[in-house]
């Protein structure tokens, strides 16, 4: 198997947080770079050597980066797009300077991210109804099967991912025809397509990240979606008071948000603000052992949480305003 190293520029002093954050996302095993502990290391053990290698001095003027490895494979490149997008969001919730939390990928052949996970995304079916195609691929669809066309790019969202699939299977059964639907998060845009092919009548989406709100756009052309019924609002919902308003305009039926678990405890109030009387919220991106944390956000918010889904440690929720 190849592998893909990861390495993330920060802070002396956000190395525990960039850490925390990476467990939450599965990579328990890291390492760090970092000239203050290397230089503190030097002075204390320097007595103990003649000669230290030339390569290893190059440490004292480092940048701090921690560093991790992930498959060259689809799971992979999910893992790394959801932890990019998730990284937008750990620097506001932290007053430490986390630094420039810059991303850089090097593997072990020549060919590019971008194109050598291609080798391994194929057509994925999901729920009771949809496919998910990549742009490149051939595909005959069977009998009642929906074919989502997608092209992921660098947001997150393949349908390869566990969060991803739950949340497609699970908007699938609530069943959004005729129905306005909110997508908090949207990435690649996989679940606002998905919900207006399975019969969305529109669809609002919002992302942090403006890569992400073109990559939608794109997505949504390749399956013969017009502006007209989805719209997609880039910038922080949790911070822009005038996109919050935006987004109040009307309540919506359906909410999704395929996240994480910090973000959506964050996001609760909003998801009670936006959501109808009636509606359903659907949240996933949330490792198994932070689910109760974030089920008891959204009780304290006002919901009641009607099922809970799991696929390999990852936890979805449906759940419905308090009357």
């Amino acid at each position: 198997m190849n592998w893909a190293e990861v390495s993330i520029q920060t802070t002396t002093q956000g190395i525990e947080i960039l850490t925390g954050f990476l467990m939450v996302h599965g990579v328990n095993c890291v390492m760090i770079e970092d000239a203050d502990d290397f230089n503190a290391f030097l002075n204390d053990t320097t007595i103990h050597w003649d000669y230290v290698d030339e390569d290893l001095m190059k440490m004292q003027n480092c940048v701090t980066k921690v560093k991790f490895y992930l498959a060259d494979n689809p799971q992979g490149f999910e893992a790394l797009n959801q932890i990019k997008a998730d990284l937008l969001y750990l620097q506001r919730d932290h007053e430490i300077d986390l630094g420039t939390l810059h991303t850089e990928v090097h593997y072990k052949e020549e060919e590019e991210w971008e194109t050598a996970w291609k080798k391994y995304y194929h057509p994925i079916p999901v729920g009771r109804h949809l496919v998910v195609v990549p742009e490149w691929e051939e595909y005959h669809p069977k009998a009642g099967e929906i074919i989502l066309r997608l092209n992921p790019g660098m947001a997150f969202g393949t349908g390869g991912h566990n969060t991803t699939r739950l949340c497609l299977a699970l908007l699938d059964e609530i069943a959004p025809q005729g129905k306005a639907v909110l997508d908090m998060g949207c990435g690649s845009g996989i679940l606002s397509i998905a919900a207006l092919l399975l019969g969305a009548e529109d669809v609002t989406a919002i992302d942090i990240d403006e890569l992400a709100t073109k990559i939608s756009h794109e997505n949504a052309a390749l399956n013969g979606v017009d502006n007209e019924h989805f719209t997609v609002h880039c910038g922080n919902i949790l911070e822009d008071e005038n996109l919050a308003r935006t987004i109040d305009g009307n309540p919506y039926d359906i909410i999704v948000a395929n996240i994480v678990a910090d973000v959506i405890i964050a996001m609760a109030p909003l998801f009670r603000r936006f959501l109808k009387w009636d509606g359903k919220l659907i949240v996933s991106g949330i490792i198994n052992s932070r689910a109760h944390e974030v089920t008891d956000k959204l009780r304290e918010a006002g919901f009641t949480i009607e099922e809970i889904r799991e696929d390999n440690d990852w936890i979805a929720a449906v759940c419905k305003p308090n009357i």
